[in-house]
């Protein structure tokens, strides 16, 4: 293993030159379809060994070990057990062949499974996974851990945590996207790379899926963010059909011709994925000779993330709302819901504070007699699915703070880090480990520092300590400190003046727990906004409060105007010209609570359904009962429009997969509550078509087939289910015996897609008439109409299309 940071000091700061792709070479060279990989390299030892010296000949500085799919999950789908055996002599073939002329990545792939919150697979266990791969990397001599083309944001992050818990080796990371711009899961590359880096991976890039010409505006959207170097690794453009076979039809001099706009868009490590070849390496190498990479920023940006969004904290920024609400503090229903491991209320709060303008969500569970560190990590989960809106962990146990942030798919901001001694080096350490920023908290010892002078003391005694673990003043938020003026009426001043301080002298953003100024006095409104405004004058750039508190937030929306923070006054003409009163009656989400109360039991299943609330579906279900609602009227006039909604926000890119597949298991878990109580005519007649699903053979990967049949059986087909990896016969058989309307195929691989034809030939010889649906990541149109079948592009275009194929 190389030392982190020889890996880019010894190229000298030119661009370097990755490898090409493994599967197709071998594929082109020799290996059948339908093996494993890593399994058929052990025994053809000669055949990836000469893909290796080939990339070094064609000049990369960099070849990846053929161990993409060499983790527990996929080699036990073909029996192999010794993963870190296996894992050690792959990558000591590649050792052996680069010897001293190029560095080795050991290579590091999905699992093919999601990772919760977003899947089944527990975080940790896939931590444990791929660490298992990665021992096996570094026994073997690699100087360098690669982990690509990732779909998901969690299993990124999970494959990264293993590598940090083992090793300091320089990382990279690649995700791949879709033609949306987004992974499956709905992250942005800003998203992606804003997570990743503070992590702590070494590089951030993308890889797969598309071509150079797709790849660039990704890899541009985070040039401007990136403090560490980018990667890129396209395709020879897309895959197509010749011959029975996929190929790519880019010829290395036009893949090459992308090579100085990738340099200029931030690109410091550059290679090809599917498709390109050691002649497509040599071209690159050329047309790159003498060229210098892009130093990325030194500095990483102030922004937290979610999955799916990014918030940066600039300067003249509007202030920025954290909501307040989830805490049990006083909430009798909140309290007793978590204690029953209910998060029903939670995802409540969240969608109403976001709908009323909070642009982050403070989390806090504690309370007597609730497992803290158990239940925060299973709030931010579900929350994670839930709400966009990046998370603010507010405990004041360590444990529970590092619970919440290593199952966080983004970055998230830690409420608060103090001056305790005994607490500030460990909650340093669990914010530097899991990238987060935190919100320093001006208070040590017993006594509380009621003056400026005894807070600017402390917070720089605290930074000071921060900046042993590497933190900037770009990743804190200063607590200004919040007293009640009805004890003493000078505390507001000496707040603002530490506010002042902060933002003039010290340079850094601060917040405020706004309504602790009123505590005590009466119509505390408007003592909270009033000190709001001055505290905004005075610099102040985060405030946690109550987003649904109309006053409060036009008073915001005001004080951005006038201060300059709102530029034009867009965000203020926008709120008040858009709201149905000119007084501000505020966003539709500020009268949620009270319209959950009239809205019928029918609306409120739909809204469960919409809202993918799994815990309340049964209870709503049984109140519209009581109403004297039948189950087939609860399944035809709530149910199916509500999933049929979610489909829609799926198409338009409102939702994503996670919401998808939370919306599904919602309608699946109350259809299930509802299906013995069905009459047997109302459940044949609501049937509509019989559909064989399979992912096809040679390949191991069933995510987007187990989603389809979910999502088909809730719309009221009959689904046959027969896995992944199936033989071509044993479909034809099954289609025989069960006679469908429909075969559904899946691929995911470009060297398995191929077998899609090969059954929809095999279907014609035996004499069915059945109509054939494909689809999957590498699968087009155009493939699918020369092979004679139609095309669904994701689950909700497989239900519409299924629905037309059976009228």
């Amino acid at each position: 293993m190389k030392k982190k940071e020889g890996i880019l000091q010894q190229f000298q700061g030119r661009v370097i030159i990755l490898d090409g792709a493994t599967g197709t070479e071998l594929q082109a060279r020799g290996m059948p379809e339908g093996v494993c990989p890593e399994l058929w390299c052990l025994d053809n030892r000669e055949c990836i060994q000469s893909v290796h010296e080939d990339y070094i000949k064609a000049g990369s500085d960099i070849i990846y070990t053929c161990t993409f799919g060499a983790n527990r999950f996929k080699l036990s789908e073909y029996g192999a057990a010794n993963i870190e055996e296996i894992n050690t002599r792959l990558a000591g073939l590649a050792k052996r062949v680069a010897g001293d002329k190029c560095l080795v990545a050991g290579d590091i792939g999905p699992t093919g499974r999601f990772i919760e919150p977003f899947g089944e697979v527990d975080f940790d266990e896939a931590v444990e996974v791929f660490k298992e791969q990665a021992r096996g990397l570094l026994a073997g001599g690699a100087d360098l851990i690669v982990i690509e083309t990732m779909i998901d944001i969690q299993e990124a992050r999970a494959a990264l945590i293993a590598v940090k818990e083992i090793t300091d080796a320089f990382t990279m990371v690649s995700m791949t996207f879709e033609s949306s711009g987004r992974t499956l899961g709905g992250t942005d590359p800003v998203s992606a790379l804003i997570t990743l880096q503070s992590l702590g991976a070494d590089a951030v890039g993308c890889n797969c899926s598309t071509g150079p010409d797709g790849m660039i505006p990704l890899i541009s959207s985070m040039q401007p963010y990136a403090a560490v170097p980018l990667v890129a690794k396209p395709n020879a453009g897309l895959p197509k059909l010749r011959q029975g076979k996929t190929f790519f039809d880019m010829e290395p001099n036009q893949f090459s011709a992308y090579s100085h706009e990738f340099v200029s868009s931030g690109v410091h490590l550059i290679g090809g994925c599917c498709g390109t070849t050691p002649a497509h390496i040599k071209t690159l190498k050329k047309s790159l000779a003498g060229l210098t990479a892009n130093t990325p920023g030194m500095i990483p940006a102030s922004a937290l993330s979610s999955a799916r969004k990014t918030i940066f904290f600039q300067k003249e920024s509007p202030l920025v709302i954290i909501g307040e609400r989830i805490n049990p503090t006083g909430k009798k229903d909140l309290q007793d819901e978590l204690l029953q491991g209910k998060t029903g209320l939670v995802k409540r709060y969240a969608r109403e504070q976001a709908q009323g303008g909070a642009d982050l969500l403070d989390v806090n569970v504690g309370m007597p007699g609730i497992d803290e560190a158990e239940t925060i990590r299973a709030v931010v989960k579900d929350l994670a699915v839930s709400t966009d809106a990046p998370l603010c962990i507010d405990s004041s146990v360590p444990e529970a703070i590092e619970a919440a942030l290593r199952v966080y798919p983004g970055r998230a901001l830690i409420n608060s880090i103090s001056g305790e001694e005994n607490k500030r080096d460990n909650l340093l350490r669990i914010a530097r480990k899991y990238g987060a920023m935190f919100i320093l908290l001006p208070i040590g010892g017993k006594k509380l520092p009621k003056t400026t002078p005894e807070r600017i003391a402390l917070i720089e005694d605290i930074f000071k300590a921060a900046q042993g673990y590497g933190f900037t003043k770009e990743d804190i938020i200063v607590d200004a400190l919040t007293f009640a003026v009805s004890a003493d009426q000078g505390a507001a001043m000496e707040t603002l003046q530490t506010i002042k301080w902060c933002a003039h002298d010290f340079g850094c953003r601060t917040v405020l727990g706004l309504s602790n100024v009123s505590f005590g006095l009466p119509q505390r409104v408007w003592i909270n906004a009033a000190f709001m405004a001055m505290a905004i004058s005075m610099g102040l750039t985060h405030a946690i409060a109550n987003p649904l508190s109309t006053e409060f937030m036009n008073i915001k929306r005001a004080s951005d105007v006038l201060m300059r923070r709102d530029k034009e006054a867009k965000g203020y003409i926008s709120h008040f010209t858009g709201s149905k009163e000119g007084s501000g009656s505020g966003p539709k989400g500020l009268s949620s609570e009270k319209a959950r109360q009239t809205i019928s039991a029918g609306q409120r299943v739909y809204n469960c359904i919409v809202e993918g609330n799994r815990d309340e579906i049964i209870s709503l279900i049984q109140e519209a009962m009581k109403e004297n609602l039948t189950p087939h009227t609860i399944v035809n006039t709530h149910m199916v429009p509500a999933i049929r909604e979610v489909g829609d926000l799926y198409e338009k890119k409102i939702y994503f997969l996670p919401q998808l597949i939370s919306s599904a298991e919602t309608m699946k878990k109350g259809f299930e509550h509802l299906e013995p109580l069905i009459k047997d005519d109302e459940r044949l007649s609501s049937k509509k078509g019989k559909i064989l699903l399979a992912t096809v053979k040679g390949d191991i990967h069933d995510i987007g087939k187990n989603i389809i049949a979910l999502m088909l059986k809730n719309q009221g087909f009959e689904v046959i289910d027969l896995g992944k990896d199936v033989p071509h016969e044993d479909i034809i058989d099954a289609a025989m015996r069960h006679k469908p309307d429909i075969v559904g195929l899946s691929a995911l691989m470009t060297t398995t897609m191929v077998n899609m034809k090969e059954v929809i030939d095999l279907s014609h010889k035996a004499g069915l008439t059945c109509r054939f649906m494909i689809g999957g990541a590498v699968v087009t149109r155009s493939y699918a109409d020369s092979i004679g079948a139609h095309y669904a592009k994701d689950g909700v275009e497989a239900v519409r299309l299924a629905e037309s194929l059976t009228a």
